[in-house]
C-alpha cells in the first residue's frame, strides 16, 4: 500500500491535476512547503546576521526590483496571459500559443535588459529615493545588493511565464515547488557563501541568484514535455495587444500595493535599518495565515461566486459561508499570535545574534500585525466578490483610499511623533480594517448582505475568541513561572504547544456550545483522523480523482 502511494505521489509530480479539489489541494500543500522553507530561510538569516543593519539593508534592496517585477510581469501574467494562452490550448492551437509565449518572453527579456541598465547605472540614487534615512555606507551596500538581486530577475521573468504556461496545461505541482526551490537556493547560498566562505550579506544575494535559477530550471523539463520550444520572436499578434490592454487595470492595482510596501521601507529607514528587519520578520509570521487560509478560501469561492453572480440568493449564501469560515479560522490565530508573541518569535527567530530587545520589538510588531489578520483575509474574499459581480473599479478605489490612509498614519506615527517600528505595523492594520469596512459597506449597497446573520455569527466567534484568549493566557503564565524552563528551546515548544492546545480546544468547545456550524466541521474532521483506511482511500482519490470535462 505504501509503495502504491509513493508511486502515485511521483506520478502526481508530472501528471495533470484536472480535478479542481486535487489542484487546489496540491497548491495549498506546495504553498505550505514553500512557507516552511521560507521560515527556515529567515531563521538562518537571523542566526547569521541577527537584527543587524546589514540585514535591514538586504531587505530594503529588494524593493525596486520587486516593484518593477510585480507591476509589469506578475500583473500581466495573473490577469491576462493565462486566459489567452489557455484559450489557444482549448482550441488545439498549441503552435500559435507557443509562438505567443515566445513573443512574450522575448519582449520580457528586452524589457529586462533596459530596466536592468537603468537600475545598475542609477542604483545609488534609487536606493536614496527608497531609503532616504539610511547612511551613505548603508546606501552603497543597498545599491550593490540591488544590482545582484536585479540580475536574478531574468530567471524570475522566465520562471513566472513557465509557471503560467504549466498551470494552463493543468500542471500545479512543479510550479508550486518552484517557489520552494527558490527559498532552498537562498538557504544554500547562506550556508555556502555566508557561513563557510565568509562573504557576509552578499552570500544572501548570491543565494537569491541561485534560487531564481532553480525557480526557472525545475520547470523546464515538464515544459519541454508539453512541446514548448523557445525561439526569439517579435511577432505582434492581436493577442499581444489584448494582453497589454488587459494587464493595465491589474498593474495599476499592483502599483498601489507595491507603493505601500515601498513606503514601509521609506519610513522604516528613518528609524534604522535594523528596524526594517524587525518589521519584515514580524510581517512574515503574521501574513502566513492570510496566505494559507484567507487566500485559499477566497480562491476556492471565486469560481462559485462568478457562476452564481446572477443568482442573488446563492451568491449571498456562498459569500456569507466563506465570510464566516474566514472569521472562524483566522480570529483564533490572531489571538495565538498576540498572546504567544514572545515565545513564537523566540522559537522561529531565536538565536544568539537575535537579542532580547529585538525579540520584544518583533513580538510587539507581530501583535500589531495580528490585529488585522482577519481583515486582510476578508479583503481577499470581498475583493473577489466585487470581481465576480464584474466590478473592478470599487476595489481599486478602496485600495487607493486605504493605502493613502496607511501612508498618512505612517507619516504621523514615524516622522511626526517619532514612534517605534511597531506603529508602522499598527498603521497597516488600521488601514486594513478600514478596507474591510469600506468593502463591506459598498458590497452591501450592491447585494444587501444578511447583516443580522453576519452580526450574530461574528459576535459568537468573537466571544469564543475572547474565551480562548483567557484559556491561552492563564496556562502560559502559570507554566512559565512555575513549571517550565523557557530559556531552553524544548521548554518553549512545550509551553506554546500546551497553551495552544488548551486554547484551541476551548475555542472549538465554545463555538460548538454557541452552535456555530463551522465547529461541527472541525469536530467531524477530528473524528476522521482515527479511521486510517478512510484516510488512505481519500489520499488515493485525491491523487487520481474524477476528471473534469475540458
Amino acid at each position: 500500500m505504501v509503495a502504491g502511494l509513493v508511486k502515485k505521489g511521483i506520478t502526481a509530480f508530472i501528471s495533470k491535476q484536472t480535478n479542481i479539489f486535487t489542484a487546489a489541494t496540491f497548491i495549498i500543500l506546495t504553498t505550505v512547503f514553500s512557507q516552511i522553507l521560507g521560515i527556515l530561510k529567515y531563521m538562518l538569516l537571523v542566526s547569521l546576521f541577527g537584527a543587524s543593519q546589514e540585514l535591514g539593508v538586504f531587505f530594503a534592496a529588494f524593493r525596486i526590483p520587486d516593484f518593477v517585477f510585480q507591476v509589469v510581469i506578475a500583473g500581466a501574467l495573473s490577469s491576462s496571459f493565462i486566459p489567452i494562452f489557455a484559450d489557444f490550448i482549448a482550441k488545439n492551437k498549441r503552435k500559435e500559443g507557443f509562438e505567443f509565449s515566445s513573443t512574450l518572453i522575448t519582449i520580457g527579456l528586452v524589457f529586462y535588459i533596459f530596466v536592468s541598465a537603468v537600475i545598475i547605472v542609477f542604483s545609488y540614487q534609487l536606493a536614496s529615493l527608497v531609503a532616504p534615512g539610511f547612511s551613505s555606507s548603508e546606501l552603497t551596500l543597498m545599491a550593490n545588493l540591488m544590482i545582484v538581486i536585479q540580475l536574478a530577475q531574468v530567471f524570475f521573468i522566465l520562471g513566472t511565464i513557465f509557471t503560467a504556461m504549466l498551470q494552463s496545461f493543468q500542471h500545479f505541482v512543479i510550479p508550486g515547488l518552484a517557489t520552494a526551490f527558490y527559498n532552498f537556493g537562498i538557504i544554500l547560498g547562506l550556508i555556502v557563501f555566508s557561513h563557510f566562505l565568509g562573504v557576509g550579506i552578499y552570500g544572501a544575494t548570491i543565494g537569491v541568484l541561485i534560487g531564481s535559477v532553480f525557480f526557472a530550471l525545475i520547470q523546464i523539463p515538464l515544459l519541454f514535455i508539453t512541446g514548448f520550444r523557445f525561439s526569439l520572436s517579435f511577432t505582434l499578434a492581436p493577442e499581444i495587444g489584448k494582453l497589454f490592454r488587459l494587464m493595465v487595470p491589474r498593474s495599476l492595482t499592483l502599483v498601489i500595493s507595491q507603493l505601500a510596501a515601498t513606503t514601509n521601507v521609506f519610513f522604516a529607514s528613518f528609524i534604522s535599518a535594523r528596524s526594517l528587519v524587525i518589521f519584515d520578520l514580524a510581517q512574515t509570521l503574521a501574513m502566513a495565515p492570510v496566505l494559507l487560509l484567507g487566500q485559499s478560501i477566497a480562491q476556492a469561492s471565486f469560481p462559485a461566486l462568478s457562476l452564481k453572480s446572477s443568482d442573488k440568493r446563492e451568491f449571498i449564501s456562498i459569500l456569507t459561508s466563506s465570510f464566516n469560515q474566514i472569521l472562524y479560522l483566522t480570529l483564533p490565530i490572531s489571538a495565538i499570535l498576540i498572546i504567544l508573541r514572545i515565545p513564537l518569535v523566540r522559537l522561529f527567530y531565536g538565536a544568539s545574534r537575535f537579542d532580547w530587545e529585538a525579540t520584544v520589538e518583533t513580538g510587539l510588531t507581530l501583535a500589531y500585525f495580528a490585529i488585522a489578520i482577519t481583515a486582510n483575509a476578508l479583503i481577499a474574499l470581498l475583493s473577489r466578490a466585487f470581481y465576480a459581480l464584474k466590478d473592478s473599479k470599487t476595489p481599486f478605489v478602496i485600495t487607493i483610499v486605504t493605502v493613502g490612509f496607511n501612508i498618512f498614519l505612517s507619516y504621523l506615527f514615524i516622522l511626526y511623533y517619532q514612534l517605534s517600528i511597531y506603529f508602522l505595523a499598527f498603521s497597516f492594520s488600521i488601514a486594513s480594517i478600514l478596507g474591510v469596512i469600506l468593502m463591506t459597506y459598498f458590497l452591501n449597497k450592491k447585494i444587501e448582505l444578511p447583516k443580522i446573520e453576519i452580526m450574530i455569527s461574528s459576535t459568537k466567534i468573537i466571544i469564543s475568541t475572547i474565551v480562548m484568549g483567557a484559556a491561552l493566557y492563564i496556562p502560559i503564565k502559570l507554566l512559565d513561572q512555575l513549571v517550565i524552563d523557557t530559556t531552553r528551546t524544548i521548554g518553549l515548544l512545550i509551553l506554546t504547544g500546551i497553551s495552544s492546545v488548551i486554547g484551541l480546544i476551548s475555542y472549538v468547545f465554545f463555538t460548538w456550545l454557541l452552535d456555530i456550524k463551522e465547529a461541527y466541521y472541525v469536530i467531524r474532521v477530528i473524528k476522521k483522523f482515527g479511521d486510517k483506511d478512510k484516510i488512505l482511500k481519500q489520499v488515493d482519490e485525491l491523487i487520481s480523482g474524477p476528471k473534469l470535462t475540458p
